[in-house]
């Protein structure tokens, strides 16, 4: 038993501590406000609790079925963190470059989009949202080497290993769920000016941190 539980807790510890900055839940968070702008409370709660689902079914089959999935098709880690990186770059230069000509339009268009803010980013909580925002190259090539290391070990071991880092996935998508919840308490104590510094502080580091990943698939592809 001592046995056991050491392994399901070291096995915790790791896939905690290997997921938590590679999907980045506090960073993620500002990073997708924009998003919820024209959001009401039960609105941005039932959008937050579906990225939460969307990002969970993600982790989950990256952990169980990745490995087959990219033999199916053909895909390499490599060629995966290569998109993944391109697709994040993509989202940080447009955060980069939007301007805030939509908040100039009359105080009736204002109104509908308060009345239809769900409808309009509906469309947007799976991509981009989800995945890549929150769950994207990184974590799947975290959860395919975490999956890995778990099928190397004896079969009584694989379903301990499996079991821990299914239940920090758990874990990983509640403090999504928090962060997520919560953004516009965290922004008010920036203030106006200084979400919208933040905002492009971030912006520039998602596209750097997209131009990372998409380097580390390019040496991936060299090797």
């Amino acid at each position: 038993m001592p046995t056991f539980y050491h392994t399901f807790l070291h096995s915790l510890f790791v896939g905690v501590i290997a997921l938590f900055p590679v999907v980045n839940p506090i960073g993620s968070a500002f990073i997708i406000s924009p998003y919820f702008t024209d959001l009401s409370k039960s609105e941005k709660k039932k959008a937050v609790g579906k990225i939460a689902f969307y990002a969970f079914c993600i982790c989950t089959v990256s952990l169980f079925a990745g490995h087959w999935i990219l033999e199916l098709f053909g895909i390499s880690i490599p060629i995966i963190q290569l998109a993944g990186g391109i697709m994040i770059c993509k989202i940080g230069w447009e955060f980069l470059t939007s301007d805030k000509k939509d908040e100039s339009n009359t105080s009736d268009k204002g109104e509908a989009a308060k009345h239809s803010g769900y409808e309009n980013i509906e469309n947007k909580l799976f991509y981009p949202i989800t995945f890549p925002i929150t769950t994207g190259a990184g974590t799947i090539s975290v959860l395919f080497t975490l999956s890995a290391d778990s099928a190397m070990s004896g079969i009584k071991d694989y379903y301990i290993n499996t079991g821990a880092i299914l239940l920090s996935i758990v874990f990983m998508c509640m403090l999504i769920y928090i962060f997520y919840l919560n953004t516009k308490t965290m922004i008010h104590y920036l203030g106006a000016n200084g979400e919208v510094i933040f905002n492009r502080i971030i912006a520039f580091l998602i596209f750097c941190v997209g131009l990372q990943i998409a380097v580390t698939g390019i040496k991936g592809l060299i090797k």
